[in-house]
């Protein structure tokens, strides 16, 4: 099955792909850059749920990306056609396509596809993360020599902590790494902690929808994923941490004071 989801997720991103504009949208407000992008995103949305309920017909649908509560029953499909529509619509590569079925509330396959890089992450539970389809995992680092990533969750404008303890976390982070990066859509940032492009990704707010599959997909490869006090993550947690083992409890100690 999870073959088969991967065919269907590089489906969806050859369309997006090929429908992306060259140049930057010109949207002068945000209710016309939300129409620009639905109309391309709708229709990819369609076809990946097409595709995706011929495979488990009985599983059903999330829709809301931005959802904070996840099912704690049953078998439901978590997707998003086009996540990192900013990165999209600004003609720039940081985009990808997610798909993730849950059960029972926690993810059991993820796949992760990032067309203009070429790289595909799929994972199930208990089976390993691939990377183009060979065996990927974290790279060992230090902190002295490492890339590492954060990002935001939609809408943390409305979350005054998290907004906080985000801009607080580089201050804490920076002295001690080469680099802090945002590099596009947070499930792929996860996902690329799992194969040693990034040594670490963290976050700060609830974000369930999109920290899911990236949360499978570096756990499974090896990595280390928590929230910012090392404690397990949840779909409810208010913070979110995947590490390369070897940093983990560094990154842990120089967070969780903030």
């Amino acid at each position: 099955m999870l073959d088969a989801v991967e065919r269907a997720v590089r489906e969806v991103g050859r369309d997006l792909a090929g429908r992306q504009a060259a140049e930057p949208l010109a949207a002068a407000t945000p209710e016309r850059a939300r129409a620009a992008f639905d109309a391309l995103d709708r229709p990819a949305a369609a076809l990946l749920r097409e595709r995706l309920t011929a495979l488990r017909p009985r599983a059903g649908w999330l829709d809301d990306e931005w959802a904070r509560e996840v099912p704690g029953d049953g078998e439901w499909w978590l997707c998003d056609a086009t996540d990192g529509a900013v990165q999209y619509l600004s003609a720039l590569p940081q985009w990808a396509v997610t798909a993730t079925l849950l059960r029972d509330g926690a993810p059991v396959l993820a796949v992760v596809h990032a067309p203009l890089a070429g790289a595909t992450y799929a994972a199930a539970a208990g089976g390993g993360t691939r990377l183009d389809g060979r065996r990927c995992a974290p790279r060992p680092r230090t902190l002295a020599t490492a890339l590492v990533a954060t990002s935001q969750p939609p809408r943390i404008a409305r979350d005054p902590q998290a907004l906080r303890a985000a801009g607080a976390s580089l201050a804490a982070v920076l002295p001690h790494v080469p680099a802090v990066r945002n590099l596009g859509p947070t499930a792929l940032q996860a996902a690329q902690v799992g194969s040693g492009h990034l040594t670490a990704f963290w976050q700060y707010g609830a974000d369930p929808a999109n920290l899911l599959p990236g949360a499978l997909l570096a756990a499974e490869a090896g990595a280390v994923v928590s929230d910012v006090r090392g404690a397990p993550w949840t779909p409810a947690a208010p913070s979110f941490l995947a590490a390369a083992p070897g940093v983990h409890a560094q990154l842990v100690g120089l967070l969780r004071p903030v």
